[in-house]
């Protein structure tokens, strides 16, 4: 446990990003409104709402331009050139909140994350961790060590928080999200990093899967896309916005639209599956 002198001494050196592309507009209203209600901006870190080109002003944030380009560059280019901190809590567009978060957990965190130079802390329970007790707890939440050679999505992009230098390395250029998270996996296997686990963040409902004491505060939030579209995650969030203002109100007829026609975030009809000549036609140009 860290003492409060020693917190005191501690700079906020923690970026919140929130990483999206211009195509995803659609989720940011639902993602603002519902990271204000259960959010504490009290948590000491900074704010970036990143898109690619199209300036947007979101509650909290600061508006940040990737440019347009492969999401492994993107995303590079960011915590080059755009962002100063040293730890970056990642976040996506359709990761909504659905419990009130805890700003005690999260300040203990980012200052147990820097005085111990942590390269990775994945906050999302998931079964696919297999993990091992340590000694150090935050919030009754156990600070656990991934089993890197028996867990899966070593790489993932759920909310994390990452040492941004050790992120910067798992982004090699021109790689799209799902490439990257299966051959980044591949590689941080053979590289075999200390990786840590905390129950924090209920992911879709998810259990805790490690050894926890008690924990206080624990979040929860649910990804309500899927392939570009809103997948049945999204409803609960509807009924929510239908009994607020009327903003809300024509937002959440607007979601209700895009989810029964099974539109894409920018509006667009279901795309139909590939024929077996356009996929070689793809598989070639990998």
């Amino acid at each position: 446990m860290i003492l409060q002198a020693e917190m005191n001494t501690i700079p906020n050196n923690t970026a919140l990003l929130l990483h999206s592309c211009d195509r995803y507009e659609f989720l940011f209203k639902g993602f603002e409104h519902f990271f204000e209600k259960h959010w504490s901006f009290t948590i000491p870190c900074n704010y970036y709402f990143a898109t690619e080109e199209k300036e947007v002003t979101v509650k909290g944030f600061k508006n940040i331009l990737s440019g347009k380009g492969e999401w492994t560059n993107r995303l590079a280019f960011l915590l080059r050139e755009k962002i100063k901190e040293d730890y970056i809590l990642y976040f996506q567009e359709d990761m909504w909140l659905d419990k009130d978060v805890n700003s005690a957990f999260f300040t203990e965190l980012f200052q147990q994350a820097y005085q111990n130079n942590w390269k990775q802390v994945k906050l999302h329970s998931s079964e696919v961790y297999k993990t091992t007790a340590t000694p150090i707890n935050i919030e009754g939440f156990n600070v656990a060590k991934v089993n890197n050679a028996t867990s899966g999505y070593l790489m993932s992009h759920q909310v994390t928080l990452w040492n941004k230098k050790f992120l910067l390395a798992q982004l090699l250029k021109k790689e799209h999200p799902w490439r990257n998270e299966r051959k980044g996996t591949k590689r941080l296997k053979q590289l075999d990093p200390e990786i840590f686990h905390i129950d924090y963040f209920a992911e879709n409902g998810k259990p805790a899967i490690n050894a926890n004491n008690n924990p206080v505060g624990r979040s929860e939030y649910h990804t309500i896309s899927v392939n570009g579209m809103l997948d049945a995650s999204v409803l609960p969030y509807i009924n929510k916005l239908c009994r607020g203002n009327e903003g809300d109100k024509k937002y959440a007829e607007q979601l209700e639209h895009h989810y029964t026609n099974k539109l894409t975030h920018d509006g667009k009809p279901k795309p139909r599956k590939e024929d077996i000549f356009k996929k070689l036609k793809n598989w070639v140009r990998r």
